[in-house]
This record gives C-alpha cells, structure tokens and sequence, in this order.
C-alpha cells in the first residue's frame, strides 16, 4: 500500500499530503486496464489508468508474465488515438514492460510509422523507444533513419536519436560506431543541446583510441563549441588529455592550459566554474597556474546565488589541502560565509579557513567557531573537528586555546561517532605534542565523568593507562580512574581496574594506594572485576604474593600478546576442556587479510583510540596439522607461516595449479594444489618437476606425488626444500607438472590400462623476503617502539625514484616488508606530500620488529624514505634494510 507524502519542511499531522494513488491495489488496475479495448477510446481516463500502471511498476510491483503480455497487447490498441498526450503515456508504458522478442515484432510496426511521422513528438519518441526495445537485428534495418534523425532539423528528433546512440553503444558498439560523420555534423549545430549530446556521444565513440581524442580535443577548442553545457564537457576531456600527456611527457609542458584559462573568462557561469576547477585538480599544478582560477573562484564567493558560493568554497576547500597559500587571499571573503544560511557553506569556509588560517588568526577563528557548533548536524561538527585538530598540528603553540575549544565541545549534547571524533583528536595532539598531554589527560578525565558511551570510556581508560603514569604528577588521575569503579557499568570498571594496576605498576609512590584501591574492588558484584584486581594483586606484590620483576611487570601490563586478539579468542573456542591446558604457542601468529567487501563496508581506516580487530583465522592450524600427519614432513618443527595460494596457471586452462609457501626454520614445503578440468581424462602418478637452478641456498630433499587426479577433483603434491636454518634465503623456481594421462570410458566411468606419460609447463615461482615476515599488529604502537629500546635500533634514507603518488610508495614497500600496518598509517591523506607508516610483524626465529616509515614526495614526484627499525635482535634489524637496499 502506498505512503502518504509529507511535507518537506513541514511534520505537522494536520497538513500532511497524501498521494492519490494511497491504496491502489494491482488487481484492480489490471481490471481497469480493459478500456484499453472499448470501442470508444476515453483518452482521459487511459491515461490515468497507465498513469497506475507506472505507478506499480515504480514501487516494485511484478507483474507475471500473462499479466504483462495482455496489458501490452491492451497497450499497442491505442495507439490509434491521436491523442498526443496518450500516445506519450503509451511511449512510457511500452518502455516499462520491456516487451520480449516475440511481442516487440507486433509493436515495431506501429513505432516505425510514428518514426517517420510528420509530428516532431511522435518522431522522437518512437526513436527513443524502438531503440530502448530493439536488438540488433531489428537496428540494421532502422539504422538508416537514425542516421537522419541525427541531423533533423529539430533539436528534440536529432537529441533523442543521439541519447538512443550513447545507450546502444553499450550493446551494439559495432553499428554505433558507423555514425562517426552525423555526430561530427552534428557537433556543428547551433542547438545547445545537440551540440552537448553529439559532443558525448564521439567522445564515447573514441573513448579508446587516445589519439583521437587528442585529435577531438585539438580541433574542438578552436572555438566551434558554442553551448555551455558542450563547453563543460570539453572542459572535462581536455583535462583528460592534459593528464595523459602529462604522463607520457616528463618535459612539464602542459598542452591546452591556455584553452582552460580562455574559458575562465567565458561569459557562462558553469564554464567558468568548470575550467577553473579543471585548472585546480592538473597534477603539479604551480601557484602561477592557480591564480586566474582561484581569482574567479573568489568572485563567486560574494555571489547571490547559494550553488555558487557552495561550489566555489567546496573548491577551494581541496585547494586548501596542497595549495594554503594560494587560497588565503580568499580568507577575508570566506570569513563572510561562516553566518551564511546554508550550513553546508558555512562549514566548508570554516574548514578552509582553518586550513589556510594563520597562527594569529586562530584565536578569532576559534571565537567564531564556538558560536556556530550548536547550529550544525554531527557530520558537519565532525569535519570541523577533524580540520582544528589539524591546525593545532601545523600550529603546535596554540594548543591551549584549541584544547579548551575540544574539551568544551565534548561536554555537549552529540552521537557517538561526533564524541570519538573529539575523542581521538585530544589523543592525537598528546601523542604529538608533549606540552599538550598533561591537560589533554585532565579533560579526557573530566570527559568520562559523564561519557554515556562504554566504549568510548574503556578506550579512554586504556589511553590514560599508558600516558598518565608518565606524567609529573600521575596521582592526580587516580580520583577520576577509581569514581569509574564506583559508579560505572562493569564493563568500564574492569577497563579502570586494569587503568589503576598500571599506575601502581610504574608509579612506586602510588603502590599503596593503589593496593588498598584493588582490594576493595574484591568485593565487586562482576566476576570480571573481582578477578582483574585478584590477578593484579598477585601481579604487583599485594597480599605477602610473589612479587614479579619490575620488567615482568611492565611486560604483562603494558606488553603486546604476541598474537593477534582475533586468533586468541577462536583458539579459546575452539579448545576443548581436557587435561591437557590451554597452550598460547598453539594460537596462529598470521593476521588474516581483510576481505574486500568488508574493506569497502569499513570505510575509512580508524585514527586516535582505534577501532575493534577484524575477524580471526584458523586456516594455519590446519595446514599444521596436515604438515605434521605426513612422515616426510613431520621432523621439520613448528610450522612458521604459510603464504596465501599463488596462481601457476591461467583461468580456463587444462589443468589448474596453485601453490602454498610453508616455511619453516630450516625447511620450505611446496604444496601444489592441482585440478584436473578436462572431462573423460585420469591422471595417475602427478608430481611437479622443481628446478631451483636460480635459488642456490635451497636444495631438494623429499617430494610426495600424487596417486590419482579425477576430473575436477582437487588433490596435492608437495615438494621439500632444506635451506640454512633462520636464513631469508630467495629464489625463483621453474616448475613443470608431470604426470600419466589414461582416457576413461564414458559409458562405464573406468580408465583404460594404458596411460601416455605428458608435462605441462607451469609459471615460476618466487621465493621473497616477506615470505619469512608474520604479520602481527600491535595495540600501541608507541609502547610496543620503547619498549623494544635502541640498542637494536637501525636508521637509514633511501630514494624511491618517481612514484605516482604516495600512496603508490606506501604500498609497495608494505608489500615487500610484508608486515602489518599499525593505527591505520597505510591510508595516505589525499593530496598528501609527505606521511609516516608504522609496521609490526615477527621475523622468522620470532623475533619481534617494529618498523617507522617517513615518506616525502618532490615536486618531480621523487620519493625519499627514511626507514627507522627496531628488533629483538640488531641482525635483523639489518636484515630489514637490506631486504630495501636491495629492493
């Protein structure tokens, strides 16, 4: 049943709107369709009843297929009403029943006539309807009068012919393809709209040939393009060509920039905002470059028009990101617009002017700001935030007057998302500014007073945690931190339990204290809380317990697991009760890659606190267990990694392999997983023929072949390989699958006696240093890096020659090392021109390695990295920049 409509901008129940189709019922309307057939056709009232028949079809009715053939049949009857109105609504309908092959046979005739009708309107709805219908067969015998409708003297006949060639181009390139001269004659008319869809319709047409496009370009900014609409759309693959042959060409010569200026002084608005936003988005553009456009741009920040002004400041608002000083000679103007109606344009000058802004500005900003928070949504508040927090970054001294601004925002009203925001910005600026972390601390403090998000609270209490006891004056946290065990649920009271053990771990002076606060906490209704304050008792010394070392101490609190949380909590659900304990060692030390879907549904990467880990895998324990139960194998230890399956053929090849990389200290495992895809064919005895002459330090020493291989039905083979113990040795090696091929019987599914032994040539295989890498994350980065100290530390520069981007950069190195991004530092910020990536992982031996990446990129897009590294053992740490040197 349908809605009522509301008012947009009006919730009152008395003056509420209700669509007049509320209540319509598809069975009755099919019952009224049947004045389709009177004799005496009332154009009034068809159209009303096709009018229900869209209405259906747009909510999602379904109509079976009887149902839509006798309401398309009823259809085609009017179309001898001469009626324009109905015959349009008769165009509408037959587009929406997508008729079948058969019945469009019936229908064709009757469009074709309207095709070649005298009346404009028939004309050009019947080309739009045919070719919305139509297959190919049926377009070779029409194309003729598409051709000519392409340059009709009427807009309207020429532009739906033209839309119906940008629509079949997707089905029927090949026929579409032979208009290239109507189109061409076309973009020549003085109608605005043709111009514009014919200008669409070639680029399309020669979208893969560049040079064509070049040459369309080359000759269509001489100035025969006279609608605004084509103009912009000129714009748009000019640009596209700059970027092309800015690519190829490594001169800095930039082809049409000076058609792109030309068009700033056009007297359209949308061609000025076009060109000047091209112009804005050239890699590498300079400030000279800039000027003209961020002067128009400027202009249309005073204008009266609100799309205007938002494009113009939303424009301006990337600009801001590479360019800041090309954009300040806008601020006086932007400062305007922050009282400005529309909250979308207010927000974005604000976050402009706090881009672009000024270390004496800021507190005049700041004012501003204050008064305008209570007037936007929380997506808005959330921009703003993220933008002050990058100020107080780029302008360090003030982060007084901006972290009172925070904590004053963070005690009003806001969802979830707004407070972590705040939340993860104050967290941010302690970490990187060291005056900044006492009084960030308080107002975190201050904040979980009255924090109604759990969450939020055990995060902050973590942080607080790991700072606070660093602090000169640590003992005044611990009223905050023992008010949550009193007064919160008892999720955020074990979260403070452990807050307070890791004060009493670092702060002797707090010990008491802290043993009389823990022992009260014995008394806690929740399990969890009794037991947390048991453990860190017994942890710290309290009661007459054995008291650890001060390192054990620190290492049990503030130390990472070792594997990932995700793995830990499977093997626990997994383990079942015996006598035999629970063994840590046993749970996978390899995090497992995050699927892409849930990639593209989680978004941007988490900052600040951080966010839940991503699920666990328990695929090594198995390949382990598979490993261990084969004699040949099962004198080779623990199992270090196993690599993700790697291709050795293409898809749709006559037998498909893959192979997993099992490494151990000494030893490397190939297990080739085979599938025989051609039907009525055995293959007995299947083995791979290894040939490691390009990896010297391996040798063979076993290999396992396989028996039998049924026609789609996956079996494997392994082949061994002793290699110098705890050494990354590399290599590539050639492969080729051997085995007997016998032909089987159809009839009775037996394969004959006989067999012809053959091979099949496999792609190599490579052997690489993030092959000996885990990927292990870390929960604080910056703990897990002091811990580990500087003695085993290594730092060094290297250059990474011309890069695309940063991100380009990023990546590749993160693909060699082969270890996990910490805190979300994979993500580069758009734009950006330098960046810092932390990694984690465990180097075979398990040695623990933390990794500090800084990135810079040149105006020449040279990149240049400095790699800091530290381990658990200074020979790694060397490893580590050998595996870059020589990379």
């Amino acid at each position: 049943m349908a809605q009522p409509l509301l008012k947009k901008d009006d919730d009152r129940d008395d003056e509420a709107e209700y669509s007049p189709f509320m209540g319509i019922e598809k069975g009755a309307v099919l019952q009224e369709a049947r004045v389709f057939n009177d004799p005496q056709l009332d154009a009034r009232r068809c159209s009303q009843v096709i009018t229900k028949l869209l209405y259906l079809l747009n909510q999602g009715e379904t109509f079976t297929k009887v149902e839509a053939t006798e309401v398309f049949f009823a259809v085609t009857k009017l179309f001898q009403s001469k009626d324009l109105g109905l015959r349009r609504m008769v165009y509408l309908m037959i587009k929406e029943l997508s008729p079948s092959a058969d019945e469009v046979i019936i229908v064709t005739s009757s469009l074709m006539k309207d095709m070649n009708s005298r009346t404009d309107m028939y004309r050009a709805n019947a080309i739009r309807v045919l070719c919305r219908i139509t297959d190919g067969t049926l377009l070779t015998q029409i194309e003729r009068y598409l051709k000519q409708a392409i340059v009709d003297k009427n807009p309207v006949v020429a532009s739906a012919a033209l839309v119906s060639g940008i629509h079949l181009l997707q089905t029927n390139p090949e026929i579409v393809k032979r208009w290239s001269n109507e189109v061409q004659e076309a973009i020549q008319s003085r109608a605005a709209l043709i111009q514009f869809h014919a200008l669409a319709l070639l680029h399309q047409i020669r979208q893969n040939d560049r040079l064509a496009v070049s040459k369309l370009v080359t000759s269509l900014t001489r100035g025969t393009v006279r609608s605004p609409l084509a103009q912009c759309l000129l714009i748009r693959y000019t640009s596209q060509v700059i970027r092309e042959a800015t690519m190829s060409n490594q001169t800095g010569d930039r082809p049409f920039y000076d058609y792109l200026e030309g068009c700033l002084r056009h007297k359209a608005e949308m061609v000025i905002f076009e060109a000047a936003r091209a112009i804005t988005e050239l890699s590498g553009v300079t400030s000279r470059e800039l000027t003209p456009a961020i002067t128009v741009l400027q202009l249309f920040l005073s204008s009266s028009k609100p799309v205007l002004r938002f494009a113009a400041v939303r424009t301006l608002n990337k600009v801001a990101m590479t360019h800041p000083l090309a954009v300040t000679n806008c601020n006086i103007d932007m400062e305007s617009l922050i009282s400005d109606q529309n909250r979308s344009i207010a927000t974005l000058a604000i976050t402009t002017l706090l881009k672009t802004g000024n270390e004496s500005s800021v507190d005049r900003l700041m004012k501003q700001i204050t008064n305008f928070m209570s007037d936007i949504a929380d997506e808005f508040k959330i921009v703003v935030v993220e933008a002050i927090r990058s100020l107080c970054l780029k302008f360090p001294l003030k982060y007084r007057s901006l972290m009172n601004f925070l904590s004053n925002i963070l005690r009003e009203e806001g969802g979830f998302e707004y407070k972590k925001a705040i939340v993860d910005s104050i967290v941010i600026l302690i970490r990187d500014i060291p005056d900044a972390k006492e009084s960030g601390l308080l107002h975190l403090c201050e904040f979980i007073e009255d924090c109604e998000f759990t969450y939020l609270s055990t995060q902050i209490l973590h942080f607080i945690g790991n700072e606070g006891p660093k602090t000169s004056d640590p003992s005044k946290y611990i009223r905050y931190i023992y008010n949550r065990v009193i007064l919160e649920n008892a999720t955020v009271r074990a979260s403070a339990v452990s807050t307070l053990a890791k004060f009493g771990a670092l702060v002797d002076s707090l010990k008491p204290r802290i043993f009389v606060l823990l022992k009260r906490c014995l008394f806690d209704s929740d399990d969890e809380v009794r037991d947390r304050a048991t453990l860190y008792l017994n942890t710290l010394g309290g009661d007459g317990a054995v008291v650890e070392t001060d390192d054990e101490v620190k290492e049990f609190l503030f130390g990472s697991l070792g594997v990932p949380l995700s793995n830990l909590e499977t093997s626990l659900k997994n383990y079942e009760p015996s006598e035999e304990a629970f063994d840590i060692f046993s749970v996978p030390k390899e995090v497992k890659s995050q699927p892409l879907a849930e990639k593209k549904a989680s978004g941007k990467k988490p900052t600040g606190l951080g966010a839940p880990p991503v699920g666990p895998t328990s695929i090594v324990d198995s390949y382990e267990r598979l490993l261990s139960s084969i004699p040949e194998f099962a004198s080779y230890g623990k199992l270090f990694k196993s690599s993700v399956p790697v291709e050795l053929t293409e898809a749709e090849t006559e037998y498909a392999v893959n192979v997993v990389k099992h490494i151990f200290d000494s030893h490397l495992v190939f297990r080739y997983n085979c599938t025989n895809t051609i039907p009525g064919q055995l293959l007995e005895n299947v083995s791979v023929i290894v040939d490691p002459s390009e990896a010297e330090e391996f040798s063979e020493i076993a290999s396992k072949p396989l028996k039998s291989l049924p026609y789609d039905t996956p079996g494997q083979t392994f082949v061994a390989f002793e290699k110098p113990e705890g050494v990354p040795a590399v290599g590539k090696f050639s492969n080729t699958l051997s085995f007997i091929v016998k032909e089987v019987d159809p009839t009775t599914g037996e394969a004959e006696d006989d067999g012809v032994e053959d091979e099949y040539q496999l792609e190599d295989l490579e052997v690489v240093a993030a092959d000996y890498m885990l990927k292990l994350g870390v929960s604080n980065f910056r703990n897990a890096w002091e811990s580990l100290g500087p003695d085993c530390e290594r730092v060094d520069e290297y250059g990474l020659g011309p890069r695309e981007s940063l991100t380009e950069a990023v990546n590749a190195v993160i693909n060699l090392l082969g270890m996990q991004p910490c805190e979300g530092t994979e993500v580069v910020p758009s734009n950006s021109r330098s960046h810092t990536c932390l990694l984690s992982g465990v180097y075979i031996g398990s040695v623990k390695v933390l990794v500090r990446l800084s990135f810079g990129l040149d105006g020449a897009k040279e990149v240049a990295m400095k790699l800091a590294v530290r381990s658990e053992d200074i020979s790694v740490s060397d490893a580590i920049h050998e595996v870059i040197a020589s990379g």
